[in-house]
């Protein structure tokens, strides 16, 4: 008897699986985020969001929280009930980097996290000071070999910290790290003068760039950024063995259905390429590229690795 209601109860589950994502979603979605308001994983949340919300019928509510290189944020999901609402838009900070810069984390990226679609990937400039004597890559690698110690870096993620690192490594200079919580509040000292340079993104530098307070020196991407064409990649400045590769994807804690994973999967797919919202995204810097879940799990792989690597050839030991 015992035994036919155990059976009972498992198809009973089997069978309302389905029937709840037949259902979903029916009611409010958590998109939680680790970007800081004004930051340009923030507007794509918010961008992507809105329009999700409108496909889906049902209120998409951005919670951002920042801190810790977003790990407060991944591991809030990763504890999340697997029912679809609540998603993770994350970089590669809290995915990727973590596994490189921590000794331990509160989740497993390739473990308590389920992949839905790769975003796209960030556009990154190196910021100046315009009072910084150095108007190119290789003046400002002159200069802070003249001076040791004398340059300081903010960073506002692990982008800016591991990359300005990794630069200063690969030029043997030396160069004191100023961390922030996000980049707006690195940008603030930045204009001040109180940091002489960041590494960051279009929505916070450029335009103090067009203002002439801050000099954009390189992109950190493969080819030059229609934002700014003039500016070279760091790879034609002089350093083709730079490796960091900023790049942004949608989560779920781990288990998910597969029926919704796959609803979300092609929902997010037709919302990023709609031609307003690529509009918007491409504005901030914003490299499109879609996958399918499967995708991102193997670059999510790919990715801890090539982070790892990073980490140590800048010289960077896990804390």
């Amino acid at each position: 008897m015992k035994r036919l209601i155990t059976l009972a109860m498992v198809m009973a589950i089997a069978a309302a699986a389905p029937a709840q994502a037949q259902d979903y979603p029916n009611r409010p979605i958590r998109l939680v985020t680790l970007g800081t308001p004004g930051t340009a994983s923030d507007v794509l949340v918010r961008t992507v969001g809105k329009r999700l919300s409108e496909k889906l019928g049902q209120p998409v509510v951005v919670d951002n929280k920042p801190g810790a290189d977003g790990v407060i944020a991944a591991a809030d999901v990763a504890k999340a009930p697997p029912d679809g609402y609540t998603l993770l838009f994350a970089s590669n900070s809290p995915i990727a980097a973590a596994p490189a810069l921590r000794k331990s984390l509160p989740y497993d990226p390739m473990v308590d996290l389920t992949p839905i679609t790769m975003v796209g990937y960030f556009t990154f400039f190196l910021y100046l000071n315009a009072d910084v004597p150095a108007k190119t890559l290789a003046e400002l690698v002159a200069y802070a070999k003249a001076n040791p110690g004398k340059l300081s870096y903010g960073s506002g993620n692990t982008t800016g910290s591991v990359g300005v690192a990794q630069i200063a490594a690969l030029t043997d200079t030396q160069m004191v790290h100023v961390p922030y919580k996000g980049e707006p509040q690195a940008i603030v000292d930045l204009l001040g003068g109180r940091i002489d340079m960041m590494i960051g993104t279009p929505t916070t530098g450029l335009s103090h760039v067009r203002s002439g307070k801050l000099r954009a020196l390189v992109t950190t991407l493969k080819q030059r950024s229609t934002i700014l064409p003039d500016v070279p990649t760091i790879y034609e400045a002089g350093l083709p063995q730079f490796t960091i590769t900023s790049w942004g994807g949608m989560f779920g804690p781990a288990k998910m259905p597969k029926e919704i994973v796959a609803r979300l999967n092609k929902v997010l797919i037709e919302v990023i390429q709609e031609p307003e919202v690529a509009k918007t995204l491409e504005a901030q810097g914003f490299a499109l590229a879609t996958s399918t879940p499967e995708e991102l799990g193997s670059y999510l792989k790919g990715q801890i690795e090539a982070w790892k690597a990073s980490a140590r050839a800048a010289g960077i030991e896990p804390e």
